[in-house]
């Protein structure tokens, strides 16, 4: 009988999107599949049973561009930290899986289990990714210390080595059928709505944007720039209707974005070392980066709102062939891959 356990960091959208697909994938390849989540009360619900939750060690976003350091430091419990490792049962499960969480990290290697990575920045700490001209030692070492593992499985934007897959495109992406009906879809979690509408404004007035800010409660138009509250559902449909997309450099959106046909800006948010890899990495492809709403800036962003160029990518639905990899080989590596269900 082989028992899984799925861990999924729950700050921002982008795990629990990828998890959308690779949950019922794990579920149909095993006898029984737990599911853990960390972080804060997640805008994207997920549709199955969530055995154990767990605060976990989440970033809080800011309102101007970065990480709110003040309230990541208020928030995180260290002592509650440390009784959710010592207490999550990894060692009862014949294969532990972590999309970049750390209860289940921490917590295998204090008790030496083996703990698989299957992630995104796992491909972003492999040796053959882009890079940003200018290094950051200890944001590196935040990201490689964070959640760590004894294997990975990465995905980026594109293949780098051997154990980097290209992106999960979740399958209510790919049975989306795109148009452009004019506006530009906007998601930055780091800014606040007021933020956001007078630098969008500022940028043009005559341009339809629609946000989606983590900072809204209640729909409001300003103008040319109407707010939503962040909804799946309705992201989903702006992003399938628009001319482009303005975000951060996480991934999974631009890589939405990208699979779409959508031209893309990104702006990678301040001091978060994995989105300014993610910039170095679209910005090799063709993407446009700008670091801020400066006013420097606005040149770049009018070229982008001016041209029709897209890029184009090939991103297969390989997911399946993914997990069927990964499970292959860590489970008979502990003689218990013939419990498989195939």
């Amino acid at each position: 009988m082989s028992r899984i356990l799925y861990a999924i960091q729950g700050t921002g959208n982008g795990h629990l999107s990828r998890a959308l697909d690779v949950v019922p994938l794990l579920q149909s390849r095993c006898d029984q599949l737990d599911i853990l989540v960390s972080g804060p009360p997640a805008d994207l619900p997920l549709p199955f049973e969530v055995k154990y939750k767990a605060q976990g060690m989440g970033f809080v976003f800011g309102k101007k561009g970065g990480i709110n350091f003040v309230k990541t430091f208020v928030q995180f419990n260290s002592a509650r930290f440390l009784h959710e490792v010592r207490h999550l049962p990894v060692e009862s499960y014949d294969l532990v899986i972590s999309d970049f969480e750390p209860v289940s990290s921490w917590a295998c290697k204090l008790r030496h289990v083996p703990c698989v990575a299957l992630s995104h920045q796992s491909a972003v700490l492999n040796p053959a990714s882009p890079r940003p001209d200018t290094e950051d030692p200890a944001g590196r070492a935040v990201l490689r210390h964070y959640a760590p593992s004894t294997a990975q499985y990465g995905f980026h934007f594109q293949r780098y080595a051997p154990e980097i897959f290209t992106p999960v495109i979740r399958q209510q992406v790919r049975e989306l059928s795109p148009t452009n009906q004019g506006h530009y879809t906007v998601y930055l979690p780091a800014y606040e709505e007021e933020i956001l509408v007078e630098r969008l404004q500022h940028l043009s007035r005559s341009v339809r944007w629609e946000v989606f800010s983590k900072h809204s409660h209640t729909p409001a138009e300003y103008g040319n720039v109407r707010v939503w509250p962040v909804s799946g559902t309705a992201f989903l449909d702006s992003l399938a209707r628009s001319a482009g997309v303005l975000c951060g450099a996480g991934f999974e959106t631009p890589a939405e974005a990208l699979y779409l046909g959508k031209k893309l800006l990104v702006m990678p948010m301040k001091q978060q070392y994995e989105q300014q890899c993610n910039a170095a990495a679209l910005e090799k492809i063709g993407v446009p980066v700008i670091k801020s709403f400066k006013d420097k800036n606005l040149d770049k962003v009018d070229q982008w709102l001016n041209r029709d160029e897209t890029i184009p990518v090939d991103y297969p639905d390989q997911t399946a062939a993914v997990i069927d990899r990964l499970l292959r080989e860590q489970l008979q590596e502990k003689g218990v891959g013939a419990a498989m269900r195939s």
